[in-house]
């Protein structure tokens, strides 16, 4: 089986995913209200009175106008939805969210790169990238690895190994009170605990073969094939100015 970390990883990337899918669109904009109604403006209306309606629910609303506990909730609600309808970028993307709602990855990516592509270090999103690539390689290869295995040990040449082992643990002698199936499920257990099962085409994962890992350790690698290229170039020089010698 996988490793719970890697099963977990994978629970939450799908959760993820699943709720991009069936959450609204323009939910990631104004959560589930309509910035719009959140000023008292239309969607046809322009900068200026966005603007005003703005300034007037602002001063409403603040908290160290407002005594009342929800005004500061709501007072947050209406400076994001300020925030997004006055931009005529992200408020074009929010207008092209309502008409499109089933367009949900690109409105998510439109929104998400807007507001935090400029935000981000490139090189944390690249890392970002490999940590998630990686997990889904690793994972993959378990999945892979287990179905082989799986398969290996349907095989009669695997049942005969399982009944090898346990003639020589009980020193060549079988033990005719149990039956074929009894002990291929003991010895089974056994086996994969001591016998390491490569199988070609579907090795067990490492951790050293992820192109996370790869490309960390790839300054190493570069470096140890330049200094084993460097020996060899010596000792190819050593030997053709011996030969000149002769």
């Amino acid at each position: 089986m996988a490793p719970p970390t890697v099963i977990r990883w994978y629970a939450i990337t799908s959760a993820i995913v699943l709720l991009l899918v069936i959450s609204p669109s323009v939910a990631i904009y104004c959560d589930e209200d309509d910035c719009y109604d959140l000023l008292g403006v239309s969607q046809t209306a322009n900068s200026s009175e966005i603007k005003k309606a703005y300034y007037k629910l602002s001063l409403k609303y603040h908290p160290d106008k407002n005594p009342d506990p929800d005004s500061r909730k709501l007072f947050v609600k209406i400076a994001n939805a300020y925030e997004i309808l006055k931009d005529e970028a992200t408020r074009e993307q929010y207008d092209y969210a309502i008409a499109h709602p089933e367009e949900v990855f690109y409105n998510a990516a439109r929104y998400y790169h807007a507001y935090y592509g400029h935000k981000t270090d490139p090189r944390a999103v690249l890392v970002g990238l490999l940590l998630i690539f990686s997990g889904f390689q690793y994972l993959n290869q378990w999945t892979r690895y287990n179905q082989a295995v799986a398969m290996v040990k349907k095989t009669p040449a695997y049942r005969n190994k399982l009944r090898a082992l346990e003639l020589e643990r009980s020193g060549g002698i079988p033990n005719k009170k149990k039956s074929n199936k009894q002990m291929d499920k003991k010895t089974g257990e056994d086996l994969s605990k001591e016998l390491d099962l490569q199988i070609k085409g579907a090795e067990k994962p490492s951790v050293w073969e992820l192109i996370g890992v790869r490309l960390i350790l790839l300054p190493y690698t570069i470096g140890k094939v330049r200094k084993t290229q460097l020996l060899w170039l010596r000792v190819a020089t050593m030997l053709m100015n011996s030969k000149k010698r002769k």
